[in-house]
């Protein structure tokens, strides 16, 4: 399903370099997933439009025979009576078919709408949550709920209520214009003539209405964020009583937000005050040379009857084509919006030639190798974090990276599982170059484990399978292997006990034992611990440590840790400062050496005396 939803977006892509970037290029590929649906609703049109345009006609021939003016023939030939019921069966018949073919039409289109609309958000989603670490380190959560929500609803009601209804009213507008000329030229000419000064100030405004539009919705993302940011850190507001502070800025950013959708307001006013305006006009001019031609006998009442429903019916539909400009210039902003956000680029994307890594874990050989190659890395371009570094961790060797904060360590684990890629250099994985090695199965042999877990809503049991399929006996296992198991019994409901959202109903020490049963239950080859027990409590910890002796047997291990007292049984320690190692070895050669390592480790013992 994602796959073909990122086709469909590439798809998207060629046409509007093709045939340019616009909104209908764009768009196009969505609409033609469903040719049933479009086609019927295009098809809809044809009955829709000779109906509208028929009725006029019935109506100012029911005047004339009425007034004993000339009418069609073949009424002529027909007696009062007969003549008015065959005019009124018509009109009822053509009022029955608009009824039916309009109710059709709405419900097509509007499934079509919700159809494109769920199809991109599903695109923009998957694109999303495809984008690496440095994306959301830069970019607001709100502005991101933004265009997934509101932007990809403009999108949605192009289709729902303005595409369709573009064509619709256009060919009812040509159907209106051939009638009218069969009846008058002179007046004909005259109506046509005043639709030119309501399509240029339609065109103007809505250009104004576009700016102001995409102004309004950079409001709207500012809004958002800082709703979500405000809700997500309550507690820092609270406990430094930035209640008031924050509602101040709030206040101005709300202010920001309500300017801006005012000049969209106006605009939009203006095209419907502006076609109000010259619709009076014209039915005006229609009257006058109405009156004119009934006076030298150039036409005749039930003519001129038709041409003011035909003036009134010909300004009905550019009234909604300016309702549905507006939508469309929603729709303009939301695709610039939404597009800018589908080309920001995969950083780390796969190789084309990736290695069917699962065969590696099958074959009868130790594995578990780490060795980076000369690795460079920064976060910005020419100010690199990691400098020349080189190191092997052999297969099932446990390694502590030490080092003051900003030296590096968690841009270590980050390289490790391909959230980013070195700058210059390599790093090696059982041999093999990780870029080689696709993200899915990387990820699959490295288990992390940070210092921060992430809990969803939903049951215990969710939080470790994560969706994949693993028996609740595995499950258990895995608690049982982790020590979770103790926590979970506590529950009455045991492994469907539900969690609240992020684990509120859990301490930090719970949430930690759900990680560890995580990554237990998938068995990695490579276990990586980013400050994994620097938040649990005496008692909790020794629980873990407990369950990191069994998770360790046979495998690799990669641990970062404050504290030194956690790692004094591990194989090696790498010291770490500005981005290079510059010590190595074990915790007693270490503390024999005068080096960084053994001043971290007696200021520790100091603030423990």
């Amino acid at each position: 399903m994602i796959v073909s939803s990122k086709l469909r977006f590439r798809k998207s892509v060629t046409i509007s370099q093709k045939y340019g970037d616009n909104l209908t290029s764009k768009l196009l590929p969505y609409a033609l997933s469903y040719p049933d649906l479009l086609l019927s609703s295009i098809f809809l049109l044809v009955p829709l439009s000779i109906a509208g345009a028929v009725q006029p006609l019935l109506v100012g021939q029911a005047i004339s025979l009425s007034r004993k003016e000339a009418t069609w023939n073949f009424i002529g030939m027909l007696s009062f009576e007969q003549g008015l019921y065959l005019l009124i069966i018509s009109l009822l018949i053509t009022i029955i078919i608009r009824l039916i073919c309009s109710s059709i039409q709405g419900f097509i289109v509007q499934k079509l709408g919700q159809s494109i609309t769920a199809d991109i958000r599903r695109d923009l989603y998957s694109h999303i949550i495809s984008l690496e670490s440095s994306f959301f380190n830069k970019t607001p959560i709100g502005n991101l709920i933004t265009r997934l929500t509101s932007d990809v609803e403009a999108l949605g009601n192009i289709f729902a209520s303005g595409g369709i209804g573009i064509i619709s009213d256009s060919v009812y507008i040509l159907a209106i214009i051939v009638t009218m000329f069969t009846l008058d030229t002179k007046m004909a000419l005259v109506l046509l003539f005043m639709i030119v000064p309501v399509a240029g100030l339609v065109v103007y405004f809505q250009k104004q209405y576009r700016k102001a539009n995409y102004q309004s919705r950079e409001k709207l993302s500012e809004l958002n964020s800082m709703i979500q940011e405000n809700i997500s850190g309550i507690n820092v507001v609270q406990t430094f009583r930035r209640e008031n502070f924050n509602s101040k800025l709030f206040k101005d950013i709300n202010k920001n937000y309500r300017q801006a959708t005012s000049k969209t307001i106006f605009h939009d006013s203006a095209v419907s005050a502006t076609l109000e305006w010259i619709s009076l006009v014209a039915i005006a001019m229609v009257l006058l040379l109405g009156g004119i031609g009934i006076m030298n006998t150039s036409i005749n009442f039930g003519t001129l009857s038709a041409f003011i429903l035909y003036a009134q019916r010909l300004f009905n539909p550019l009234r909604r084509f300016a309702d549905k400009f507006t939508t469309f210039q929603s729709g303009f902003t939301a695709i610039e919006r939404i597009t800018e956000l589908m080309q920001e680029p995969i950083e780390t994307k796969e190789n084309k030639t990736n290695i069917d890594f699962s065969i590696i874990r099958n074959n009868n050989r130790k594995i578990g190798e780490i060795i980076f190659d000369n690795v460079w890395f920064g976060y910005k371009k020419n100010d690199f974090i990691l400098k020349n570094l080189n190191f092997k961790i052999s297969p099932g060797e446990k390694i502590a990276l030490v080092g003051p904060t900003g030296s590096g360590k968690s841009s270590i684990i980050r390289l490790l599982s391909r959230l980013y890629e070195p700058t210059h250099g390599k790093i090696l994985i059982d041999g093999i170059d990780s870029q080689y090695i696709s993200k899915q199965e990387l990820r699959k042999y490295i288990g992390i484990i940070l210092q921060e877990n992430f809990l969803f809503a939903g049951d215990i049991k969710r939080n470790i399978t994560l969706g994949e399929k693993y028996s609740l006996e595995e499950v258990k296992q895995a608690a049982r292997l982790t020590n979770t198991d103790q926590l979970i019994e506590k529950f009455p409901e045991g492994y469907h006990t539900l969690l609240k959202e992020r684990g509120t109903n859990l301490s930090k020490g719970e949430k930690q034992l759900l990680a560890f049963a995580r990554i237990a239950i998938r068995n990695p080859s490579i276990l990586v611990l980013d400050e994994a027990t620097a938040s649990l409590d005496v008692k909790t910890e020794a629980l873990i440590q407990q369950a990191l002796k069994q998770l360790l047997i046979n495998r690799t291990g990669l641990i970062i840790a404050h504290r030194l007292s956690t790692i004094k049984d591990v194989d090696r320690i790498l010291v770490l400062k500005q981005g290079k190692i510059i010590q190595s070895g074990n915790h007693q050669n270490l503390i024999k050496q005068e080096g960084l390592y053994k001043k971290l480790y007696q200021l520790q013992m100091m603030k423990h005396k």
